[in-house]
C-alpha cells in the first residue's frame, strides 16, 4: 500500500513516454512521405480536370 501513489505515476509517466515516441514516429513518416502523398494527390486532381 505504500507504493501505490508511485506505481500511478510511474504508470502516468510510461503513458507519456509511449504518446511521445508515437508523436515522433509519425511526424518521421510525414516528413519522409509527404511529398510523395502531395503528388499523388497532385496527380489525381490533375487526372480529374482535364
Amino acid at each position: 500500500m505504500l507504493f501505490a501513489p508511485k506505481e500511478k505515476g510511474q504508470g502516468l509517466v510510461e503513458y507519456a513516454l509511449i504518446l511521445v515516441l508515437v508523436a515522433v514516429v509519425v511526424i518521421v513518416v510525414l516528413a519522409l512521405l509527404g511529398p510523395a502523398i502531395g503528388n499523388i494527390f497532385s496527380n489525381i486532381m490533375d487526372g480529374l480536370t482535364t
